[in-house]
């Protein structure tokens, strides 16, 4: 391989050279680097899912020998192509970027992607912008896509990546789609048409031919847009943390708080451990499934247990959830202790994952090695307040470490600060030990400072810490989480990995127990500890949820309504819901229902949301209530509507309701 790369390079440098000779204007040479025949994140078995024909370092020594060849040939550049599978492409970035290290002067690099087909994704099912973030990390000079589509069906999913990158757009198509016989009809005089338009209207810096085009095409090509100006990439976004899965998460300014599902955690949870442990992984994607269900917008895994080959584990898990669509759309939390089982999971991840967690516990000399690493993945990483003293618990130590950490990470790695996420350390209050009291209080204090003084940075925490002296009392821990997180995010808390769909909204915890929970965090009584045992003892059946009664069913059709889209009860929506239809004098039409009291339930569930007293878990709840609801009209709005057309004689289509 790397013989013939290494010759072809030296064919394409002496044909650029002649050419740059006769001409007077330099000839450039890129060395393409296919998607190979294998990929990373679809298994070649219907039967194992998990399995795999290819690992990412065997990739990435493949990928070494033809840059090592191509580089050698004399190319100019180096063009990662025709993408199906972003971690194939992460491979060859990887190899590139350790070569640049080591080896070789550092060569500008093109990154194209292909989009299969109208959906607009990869073969590996990544959206255009997903893919872009997955890659952004090589700081490649041009992004863009090639081969599978013409330039008409390729249009779109180029003006979107315009959108989302601020280098430049590389475009080179196929001549139109292919024929009965696989081969290409389309003229020179048509794709050059289409390329034009392209560049007249801004999209692109660099264009070309894919599969099917001649030189024939390309010297249309070349002529169409020669007087074109070249694309002017937009200004870049500021404070936005960009990670993927399948599909895009920014995090920015107004984003609000973000959930990192907890439960996919050895550790954590004891049905997802014990399902690992019997081996039973695929029963373990419902864990994980659940999750996303109930709002995880971040997915966090954990393989930790002396029981386990942690490495091994956490690449089969990883594996299991790029065959699933519905837990690999949102972007991975690879979360350990030991550095070899992130690596295994960032091997397996196509799109930009969080690394959780490094910290300065080994002195910089290690923390600055694997920051440089995590960078190579193209990963974003939480730090804890850790160093080599120890745990940081108090609010000094916690803002010292982070900011020790932040400017090792931006000055030494040329970390970007948006992809910087703190944990100042949620510690464990209600102990009973006084120097406990203030845990809640520092962590609040330090985000904030934090916040203020590192630009960029996020911070995330471990929620579950904080009420662990109360386990085996699921009500008052989730009561301490959702005052908690009330009064952190206020001050600066942007994530946290909690129990998606198990946070509680504020106004609706039990009034005696929020002046509980609001007295323990805030330190504001020496016996709240003592104060809320009692309380879980004669109020929550030791500590147990406390069972939903049916009270609320005695209001009114609007009340309780209202009252099951603010809760997410799907039970008697449907039910009322009719009720409130039949009542035609106060509603003459299935839509006032809608436009009534379904709406003023989903405002009130929006002024929560904003007001940070209700978390996306609840309003996903919320949603499902009023989708049922409007599905439950939806058949009564058709049929006034066929009425109402029959009645004026018309065939014409009309607005629907």
């Amino acid at each position: 391989a790397y013989r013939l790369n290494r010759v072809a390079a030296q064919v394409a440098r002496k044909a650029a050279d002649t050419v740059t000779a006769q001409t007077g204007i330099r000839r450039y040479v890129a060395g393409a680097m296919g998607p190979t025949n294998r990929t990373l994140s679809v298994s070649p078995s219907v039967e194992r899912p998990d399995y795999r024909n290819i690992t990412f370092d065997e990739l990435v020594e493949a990928y070494t020998e033809q840059a090592k060849g191509l580089l050698d040939g004399g190319v100019d550049i180096l063009l990662v192509e025709t993408i199906f599978d972003t971690a194939n492409a992460k491979a060859a970035l990887f190899a590139l970027q350790m070569l640049f290290e080591e080896e070789y002067a550092s060569r500008p690099i093109f990154v194209s992607g292909t989009i299969v087909d109208k959906s607009g994704r990869t073969l590996s099912g990544q959206t255009g912008e997903a893919f872009v973030i997955s890659v952004s990390h090589s700081k490649p000079l041009c992004i863009g896509l090639n081969c599978a589509l013409g330039a008409v069906e390729m249009r779109p999913f180029i003006e979107t990546i315009g959108k989302c990158t601020t280098v430049y757009i590389i475009c080179y198509p196929n001549a139109g789609l292919p024929n009965t016989f696989g081969g290409y009809d389309e003229t020179p005089e048509v794709t050059a048409e289409h390329v034009k338009n392209f560049a007249l209207d801004g999209l692109v810096n660099i264009v070309g031919g894919c599969c099917g085009t001649t030189p024939a095409h390309i010297r249309k090509i070349a002529e169409a847009v020669k007087s074109c100006k070249p694309r002017v990439p937009p200004s870049p976004s500021q404070g936005y943390m960009l990670l993927s899965g399948l599909e895009p998460f920014r995090i920015g300014p107004y984003t609000n708080f973000v959930n990192i599902g907890e439960r996919c955690n050895v550790a954590g949870s004891r049905k997802f451990a014990k399902l690992i442990m019997a081996g039973n992984y695929e029963e373990a994607l419902s864990v994980a499934k659940l999750q996303v269900e109930m709002g995880a917008q971040i997915l966090d895994i954990n393989m930790d247990d002396g029981m386990l080959d942690g490495p091994t584990a956490m690449t089969r898990f990883c594996n299991l959830i790029s065959s699933e669509p519905d837990i690999a759309k949102v972007p991975l939390c690879i979360d350990s202790s030991n550095f070899s089982v992130i690596e295994a999971g960032l091997k397996c991840c196509q799109g930009k994952c969080i690394v959780n967690s490094i910290s300065l516990k080994e002195g910089e000399e290690d923390f600055l090695e694997k920051a440089r690493k995590i960078k190579l993945y193209g990963a974003a990483v939480v730090v804890m307040a850790f160093d080599e003293v120890g745990q940081a618990t108090e609010t000094e130590t916690k803002i010292a470490i982070c900011s020790r950490a932040y400017h090792l990470l931006v000055k030494k790695v040329h970390f970007n600060p948006n992809d910087i996420i703190f944990d100042p350390n949620i510690l464990t209050i209600g102990t009973g030990m006084e120097e406990h009291n203030l845990y809640a209080i520092n962590f609040i204090n330090a985000t904030k400072t934090i916040k203020e003084t590192l630009p960029g940075a996020r911070i995330s925490g471990g929620l579950s810490n904080l009420s662990f002296s109360f386990r085996g009392m699921d009500a008052i821990r989730e009561a301490m989480h959702g005052v908690f997180l009330y009064h952190a995010i206020k001050y600066g808390m942007d994530m946290g990995i909690v129990n998606a769909g198990n946070l509680p909204v504020y106004d609706d915890i039990h009034k005696e127990l929020l002046q509980l929970c609001e007295n323990l965090i805030w330190n504001r009584d020496p016996d709240a500890t003592e104060k809320l045992l009692h309380y879980a003892q004669n109020h929550a059946q030791g500590g147990r949820k406390i069972v939903q009664t049916d009270e609320w069913r005695k209001g009114s059709v609007e009340e309780r309504l209202e009252y099951a889209l603010i809760k997410g009860i799907e039970k008697y929506v449907t039910a009322d819901t009719e009720e409130a239809r039949l009542n035609q004098e106060k509603y003459p039409r299935p839509l006032n229902v809608i436009e009534g009291p379904l709406m003023n339930g989903m405002k009130i569930v929006g002024d929560l949301f904003g007001a940070g007293k209700m978390f996306l878990p609840q309003v996903i709840k919320s949603a499902r209530v009023m989708k049922k609801a409007v599905g439950h009209l939806i058949p009564y709005m058709e049929k006034e509507r066929e009425e109402r057309r029959a009645k004026q004689g018309s065939t014409e289509e009309e607005a629907r309701y």
